[in-house]
């Protein structure tokens, strides 16, 4: 049966009650992405100590229970890559075990991922971060909120990795690096990702800025 939903008062949000009386939203458009200028805003509204995560995911496009088990030994500092190792299972094309990825990280996030870990003097064998998923959540949706962004309730964690592929893909990116960067498939990278004309000079220029030398833009 059919759960039935009515308007939140919120464009593009809806809420109901379950049986048991829990109350839970569903969102009409998913595939909400940070503009820019969006982002540099978001990120002034967190503490200095809670940025690094979310730099994470951005320059990763890694989900978020991926980058919380990253560890400094899933880093090459000589050749700028890293490797999620614990990835997602894609039971549907077979897989028992999620596949390995290992991409490139560019120079600029390298230098700020050595200085992290000496900071925090993290051993080779500890994991990066000790955060859970619901405070990561807790945190992107409160610096929302605080930086204005009306629909700030489009936002996920995974929305993070959908500005990922967008930028990516207005930069110029293949669109099989994307893939497997993300560890999509073609037909959900072309579900997912939209038109890339949507940025204009401006956002790519910035965009560069942030993301640092990835592919030597």
């Amino acid at each position: 049966m059919k759960l039935k939903l009515k308007e939140s008062g919120k464009e593009g949000l809806k809420v109901g009650i379950t049986k048991q009386g829990k109350k839970y939203s569903v969102r009409d458009d998913r595939s909400r992405y940070f503009f820019p200028n969006e982002w540099e805003l978001f990120m002034k509204q967190l503490r200095p100590k809670n940025t690094f995560i979310f730099e994470m995911l951005l320059q990763t496009g890694g989900r978020i229970a991926e980058i919380l088990e990253i560890k400094p030994s899933d880093i090459d500092f000589g050749r700028n890559t890293l490797t999620l190792r614990v990835t997602k299972t894609r039971h549907k094309i077979g897989e028992r075990v999620g596949r390995k990825r290992t991409f490139v990280i560019s120079k600029q996030f390298m230098f700020k991922l050595k200085k992290y870990i000496a900071s925090k003097k993290i051993k080779n064998d500890e994991l990066l971060f000790t955060f859970g998923q619901k405070s990561v959540y807790l945190l992107l949706r409160r610096a929302l909120v605080r930086a204005g962004i009306k629909d700030y309730y489009n936002f996920s964690l995974h929305n993070i990795r959908k500005t990922t592929g967008n930028w990516l893909k207005a930069l110029g990116v293949p669109a099989e690096e994307i893939c497997l960067r993300l560890g999509h498939d073609f037909n959900t990278y072309l579900k997912h990702y939209g038109s890339a004309t949507i940025f204009d000079r401006d956002d790519r220029v910035q965009m560069v800025r942030i993301m640092g030398n990835l592919y030597d833009f």
